[in-house]
């Protein structure tokens, strides 16, 4: 281990992982409402961004059908993602109901699959670099510290924005799911879909509303993500390392979602600082093994609730 690195390594770690947190958040949300583990939760991600690139005009060829202001494209996106995520349950998960669990998850799959087509087609399969971002990519806060490299840490000015943006939004789903009606009525589904009906709670439409919901974070996330990367079609890479996230924290916790998310990007940094070639480069992975360890040790993840089922 790098170790003049580590200090660098564990803040980048904690601002890098919340974009993970927020992003794992909307899988958990589904699941918590419906018991539907969300496959094409990055698809909708990478859908988020390009529907902010399109409508912030960033296209530059002189035929933008839109030319918003940044906040105006976000809130347009936004508004776009909702509707989406409430059509992609109404028409392709809601006429699954009462099927094999198995099919619904091969239907998430299907669907990830269309939305990178579709966005493939409407948007090129060329990164899109000149994503909008309120605030300069090569901005830093320099830091003075005795025992980083060159004593000083640097943090990039709009990852410290976007982890902010991340942890308030995901502040803010918290409460709505805990404090709001339709937030108890989603907890309330989730226990027992009948027991629901009986007490007066429309199930169908929770359903509808929890995926409408997820698709807001999703482009909130895609949003956030793109501000740092771009947008492209391999954003929606960022699955692979959402669920390790959701099965750290607790696939059923909401604030472990976020905590899961940052303990995985710090450990992805603290790789990337190895001396060792081979672990440096085992990055992508490492979630993978932290996850294996600590499901080990607590099935449940770090979060979640032991069920004991009578058989």
């Amino acid at each position: 281990m790098n170790w003049v690195l580590v200090p660098q390594a564990l803040i980048t770690g904690i601002l890098s992982g919340g974009i993970i947190g927020l992003i794992a958040l909307g899988v958990v949300l589904i699941y918590k409402s419906s018991e539907i583990f969300n496959f094409s939760q990055g698809h909708m991600v990478m859908v988020g961004a390009f529907l902010t690139w399109w409508f912030a005009g960033a296209d530059e060829n002189g035929k933008e059908l839109f030319n918003m202001p940044l906040g105006l494209a976000v809130i347009a996106a936004l508004i776009t993602a909702f509707l989406l995520g409430y059509l992609i349950e109404r028409l392709a998960l809601r006429p699954m109901t009462g099927q094999p669990l198995l099919s619904i998850v091969l239907m998430t799959l299907g669907l990830a699959q269309l939305l990178e087509g579709l966005a493939s087609i409407a948007f090129g399969i060329q990164p899109k670099a000149n994503f909008p971002a309120p605030i300069s990519r090569t901005e830093t806060f320099q830091i003075p510290f005795a025992y980083a490299f060159q004593e000083t840490i640097f943090l990039k000015k709009l990852l410290v924005v976007v982890f902010a943006v991340a942890v308030i939004s995901t502040i803010v789903v918290v409460l709505f799911f805990r404090f709001t009606r339709s937030g108890l009525a989603m907890q309330a589904a989730s226990e027992d879909h009948e027991l629901a009906r009986s007490v007066g709670i429309n199930v169908p439409r929770i359903f509808g509303l929890s995926w409408a919901i997820a698709g807001v974070i999703a482009t909130a996330g895609g949003i956030l993500l793109a501000m740092l990367l771009g947008a492209s079609v391999t954003i929606s890479t960022v699955v692979l390392v959402i669920f390790p996230a959701i099965l750290l924290g607790g696939l059923e916790s909401l604030p472990g979602a976020m905590i899961g998310g940052i303990v995985i990007g710090v450990v992805q940094e603290f790789v990337k600082a190895s001396t060792i070639v081979e672990i440096k480069n085992s990055s992508s992975i490492a979630p993978y093994i932290l996850l294996l360890i600590v499901l080990f040790i607590r099935p449940e993840g770090l979060f979640g609730r032991k069920r004991i089922e009578r058989i």
